[in-house]
């Protein structure tokens, strides 16, 4: 039995490449790193995924190079991320394909 991930679930490896069966001609992906205010990559952040009308849709916590990814829908998005180094948001507008973010967070 594998042991869940800080985030209470299984997630998927945040750095791992996209599996070869994802066909971004249909899927949605968003994809980035979390930031420092001094640019620094922030590893074991917690970004949430939070819908158009602000609704927690779900949750990751960054590789040890500050990365995270979501298949989502296309749509309006709002990325959270909450870390030692402070807080951000970033809006995003994603569609079919890979769209790719940086979140900053701090001062």
């Amino acid at each position: 039995m594998t042991a869940p991930t800080a985030a209470g679930c299984a997630a998927p490896d945040q750095a791992a490449p996209l599996p070869a069966s994802i066909d971004l001609e249909k899927e949605t992906v968003i994809t980035g790193v979390v930031h420092s205010a001094q640019g620094e990559a922030v590893p074991g952040a917690y970004v949430r995924l939070l819908d158009s009308t602000g609704e927690f849709t779900a949750e990751v916590v960054t590789s040890p190079a500050g990365q995270f990814r979501f298949f989502a829908a296309p749509g309006n998005w709002t990325l959270r991320a909450l870390s030692r180094h402070g807080n951000g948001d970033i809006a995003v507008t994603a569609g079919r394909g890979v769209t790719e973010v940086t979140v900053t967070v701090g001062d």
